[in-house]
């Protein structure tokens, strides 16, 4: 999670959500890719910060099945990366801070863990959780 917390850093230097996100390969240390959002220095709408760190570990993989694999992330998935995740058969995802108003992976929605769907990632939540609030409250409250 420190290494998420550090790629959050960087969005919020580039004026971005500090988000920050980090794909960790089967054995649960090795780091694949990682990412933090680049909504406004890209101006892609999709450029949240697990996205980019799920396609950069697809890279570094060739493939796109990411099974094994861990996503930590310093804040809740919304419903846009909740379904990347899915999709790119992640084991498990591991979060900081809950987003009340947008997460879902348990806080509003619950779109990972949706018995309707065909894989369903563990979910590990509030693991440096004050911390990571901490980083998304100051970048509000500066702006």
């Amino acid at each position: 999670m420190r290494l998420a917390v550090g790629e959050a850093r960087l969005a919020a230097e580039g004026g971005d959500v500090p988000v920050g996100a980090v794909v960790l390969g089967p054995d649960g240390t090795t780091v694949l890719a990682s990412g933090h959002n680049e909504r406004e220095a890209t101006g892609d709408p999709t450029a949240h910060a697990e996205v980019l760190a799920i396609r950069r570990a697809a890279k570094v993989l060739g493939e796109w099945r990411l099974t094994g694999c861990t996503l930590v992330v310093t804040l809740e998935p919304c419903t846009m990366c909740a379904g990347a995740l899915v999709q790119s058969r992640v084991d498990r995802v591991v979060y900081g801070a809950r987003d009340e108003k947008a997460g879902a992976a348990g806080s509003l929605w619950d779109v990972i863990r949706d018995r309707r769907l065909n894989h369903r990632p563990e979910v590990i939540e509030g693991v440096l959780a004050d911390e990571c609030a901490r980083q998304l409250t100051s970048f509000f409250r500066d702006r």
